[in-house]
Formats: C-alpha cells, sequence, structure tokens
C-alpha cells in the first residue's frame, strides 16, 4: 500500500517547486501508474486541504513555503512565473527553443518583468497556454521560397540563439540583433511596435552589434521591420542607419511609408 507520508516528504524535497500532474505520478511511483490513476484525485485532494500543494490551474501546483501561504494566486505566479515558464518549457520542447520577440529584446536590455504574452520558437509545436491573464506560446516559425516551398525556419534561426542567466535560471534567446528585428514586427495584432524600446537598445548597443546577422536574416519576412529600423536608428547612428539601409536595398529597395506604419 502507497505510504502517504512519503509523498509528503517527497514534496517538500521538491527544490524546483512546481509540480505537475506528471510529477505526482512520478513520486506515487512511475511503474504503477495504472494502479494509481483511479487515486490520484483523493491524493491531491488531501495535498490540497494539508496545504503541502498550491493549485494554480488545473494539475499544475506549488510546493509552497511559509511565505507562500500568505500570498494570493497572482502573486504566487509573480514570484515563481519564471520557474513555471522553464518547466513547460522542459516539459514541451527541452532544450529546442528560443525565446524571442519583444521579452528576449527586453531580456537583453535586463528587464525580467513578467510578460502578457511570451512566445518560445520551436520547431514543430505551436501551441497557447494560458495561466491567468498570462500566455505562454509556443510557436513555430516558417518561411516560403520563390518555388512556394514552406521551409521551417527554427533550425537557421536557432543559430543565432544564446544561454543567458536570468533570476539563476538559464533561458535560450535569440541573439540581440535578432530580438531587435523581430521586436520591429507585428507578430501579433494586440501588440504594437515598442518604439522606446527599441530606440534604448539601438543607442545602448549600436556600436557592438554583429551587422552580419542582418545580412543573413533579411529576406525572411522582416522587410517591415528594417524599414522602421532604419528610421528609428537614423537619428541615432549613422553608420547602422547605412547598413539597414543597404539591406532594404538588397531585398529590392522595397521603401515601405520610410518604415513609418505601425510606428
Amino acid at each position: 500500500m502507497l505510504d502517504f507520508n512519503k509523498i509528503v516528504h517527497k514534496m517538500w524535497t521538491k527544490w524546483w517547486k512546481i509540480v505537475f500532474k506528471e510529477d505526482i505520478f512520478e513520486i506515487m511511483d512511475p511503474e504503477k501508474k495504472a494502479v494509481y490513476s483511479d487515486k490520484l484525485d483523493k491524493y491531491v485532494y488531501k495535498l490540497r486541504s494539508m496545504w503541502i500543494i498550491i493549485n494554480l490551474k488545473a494539475w499544475v501546483y506549488i510546493v509552497p513555503d511559509k511565505e507562500d501561504l500568505l500570498l494570493n494566486k497572482i502573486d504566487l505566479i509573480d514570484k515563481y512565473y519564471l520557474k513555471l515558464l522553464k518547466k513547460y518549457i522542459i516539459y514541451h520542447v527541452w532544450a529546442n527553443y528560443y525565446i524571442s520577440w519583444r521579452k528576449s529584446l527586453e531580456f537583453h536590455m535586463k528587464n525580467s518583468e513578467i510578460p502578457d504574452k511570451i512566445f518560445i520558437m520551436n520547431r514543430d509545436l505551436n501551441k497557447k497556454i494560458k495561466v491567468w491573464n498570462l500566455e505562454i506560446i509556443f510557436k513555430t516559425i516558417s518561411w516560403k521560397d520563390i518555388y512556394w516551398k514552406k521551409i521551417n525556419l527554427f533550425q537557421k534561426f536557432s543559430d543565432f540563439s544564446i544561454v543567458k542567466k536570468i533570476d539563476n535560471l538559464e533561458f535560450k534567446l535569440s541573439w540581440l540583433e535578432l530580438s531587435l528585428v523581430e521586436s520591429a514586427l507585428v507578430n501579433d495584432i494586440e501588440l504594437w511596435v515598442p518604439v522606446e524600446l527599441l530606440s534604448k537598445t539601438i543607442k545602448k548597443y549600436s556600436k557592438v552589434m554583429n551587422t552580419d546577422v542582418f545580412y543573413t536574416i533579411w529576406k525572411f519576412k522582416f522587410i517591415m521591420s528594417f524599414n522602421r529600423l532604419k528610421e528609428l536608428t537614423k537619428p541615432i547612428d549613422d553608420e547602422l542607419y547605412r547598413v539597414f539601409l543597404d539591406v532594404i536595398k538588397k531585398n529590392g529597395g522595397l521603401f515601405i511609408g520610410e518604415g513609418l506604419r505601425g510606428i
């Protein structure tokens, strides 16, 4: 017979703090999932009633410390957001991902504020996970060549990713240069172009950017991004401005509204 006290002890020693339904099965006995499956709800109810775990959403729990027992669920999500994010990433795509778009750029700019939406680029999975009012979006990226053949770009773009430590957790981010270009593209109708963030990034890093990245990715749906970046860079850094100008010319010289649309 399964010893409930052993389950409690294992829960208290869970250093990661975030627990999924599958983790509880593993704690009980991974070789007897079929036997224990009908008892899982009972054990979860008992664990919750004893405050060994706190429910965040369906089959997602926190193993709380004393301080956590005083927090509401919103504050708990704030406290454990990065661990929860890492847990979902490992569960769904393991190490085959990178964080992209605006949040990646914010991480580069040392801003770890919790985003309403975060995009996890990967090879195969398109999935949206809602945690209260926050969204973790797993997204594939593709491109059609001149023959309209659909090409998965994950491998190409994952070469432009870097591992960074954020609050003692390691995450893969798109390179600063790719993050900049991605963030200048409106990929969601609810998100606007973060002009202030783009301008601050250009002012801070324009002299150390690897401009070869821009010449490598220019053909992959980013013409509007380069137009916007050209306009934003013009009063800040003439050398980088001319790089963006040259990239646009190599893309056929398509100057879309001088890059001002959406700014």
